[in-house]
């Protein structure tokens, strides 16, 4: 791409078309010995890292496993740990320590003021109230406000005033861990997506299937947030949606699964698919009530090897932005668009 370590490379040609990533930038880690738990992009494009040491790393990713049947992610971590974000522009890095994290599987965003928002990704209803699985800490590090956003939580996003962006799953949607049951609280993310203030309270829900003509969120698979327009694409139907103010806009897609997704103008690009597409890269216009395919290719790494198995994908307003282990790489839509 322009502009940021050069401009990724793709074939032209037909479907599964090689798309080579641009080489990227390495991820500054905290101190040496540190491991990557969980990264994101923030509202301005850089790039925010929770980190621990390798003997926390499991506790922040604590599950429970039931004899014979299945494993469950937990809420909490068993015991208080020490973790690290950082927020990287380019090769500059800011460090907050988060001493005392008690939130499993763990994802953060930027705030005003150089605070920092943790959200787990579970939370139990419980009866003497539900978890606090939203923690706000000062730019030194201070729990700042704790708060709970529900459970099954698959995406939050921040604004750069501090309004909290809240995608969920499907049993953050239907009920789980407590919620929904015959004499517990229906789920706080049953519409899907919600947007919360910066005081983490419920601002604008996403309106059920039959206030819009796009349907309900049963899964919340992608979700793009700027300061002014919100996209999503989500199951059972995978329709591509804009959300601008309280208004509520659709197209239909032919492609499912997509997991992130990127836009530019009436372009769009959506990241993903099941099985073996799940690093598939299509270009789509939105071309009246619907989205027509005008591109489809493979992402790989620069020397053209497949993408690690780990990999998180974000979009953010036209960039798609890759994190690996190591490294930070970015795709621009407006390179796939000829721009």
């Amino acid at each position: 791409m322009k502009g940021w370590n050069g401009r990724s490379r793709r074939k032209a040609g037909g479907a599964g078309s090689a798309w080579k990533l641009n080489p990227g930038v390495p991820l500054r880690k905290p101190d040496e010995g540190d491991v990557l738990v969980s990264a994101s992009i923030g509202p301005d494009g850089d790039l925010v890292a929770l980190w621990s040491n390798p003997g926390d790393e499991a506790a922040l990713r604590s599950v429970t496993t039931q004899p014979g049947w299945a494993t469950f992610p937990n809420p909490t971590t068993e015991r208080p740990v020490v973790a690290r974000s950082s927020r990287q522009t380019g090769e500059r890095i800011d460090i907050t320590p988060l001493p005392g994290l008690t939130l499993a599987h763990p994802s953060l965003q930027p705030l005003p003021q150089g605070r920092v928002l943790v959200v787990g990704a579970r939370c139990r209803w419980r009866p003497d109230g539900p978890d606090h699985n939203a923690v706000i800490y000062d730019s030194d590090g201070n729990v700042e406000a704790e708060a709970t956003l529900g459970d099954g939580i698959e995406h939050m996003f921040t604004t750069t005033s501090g309004e909290v962006w809240v995608g969920y799953f499907d049993e953050g949607v239907y009920g789980n861990y407590g919620w929904g049951d015959s004499d517990t609280p229906p789920p706080i993310g049953a519409t899907g997506l919600i947007r919360f203030t910066p005081e983490l309270k419920p601002g604008w829900k996403f309106p059920s299937h039959v206030d819009n003509g796009w349907g309900a969120i049963s899964d919340c698979y992608a979700l793009n947030v700027t300061d002014d327009t919100v996209w999503t694409c989500y199951y059972t139907d995978f329709p591509i949606v804009r959300v601008s103010g309280d208004e509520v806009t659709g197209w239909r897609n032919p492609i499912d699964g997509a997991t992130a997704l990127t836009i530019s103008g009436d372009r769009i690009g959506l990241l993903g698919g099941y099985g073996h597409e799940r690093h598939r890269f299509v270009v789509g216009a939105l071309d009246g009530e619907a989205m027509r395919v005008i591109g489809e290719y493979q992402l790989v790494l620069p020397d053209g090897a497949p993408l690690p198995p780990r990999v998180t994908a974000v979009g953010r307003g036209s960039v798609l932005h890759l994190i690996t282990a190591d490294r930070w790489y970015q795709v621009n839509l407006q390179d796939a668009c000829g721009g």
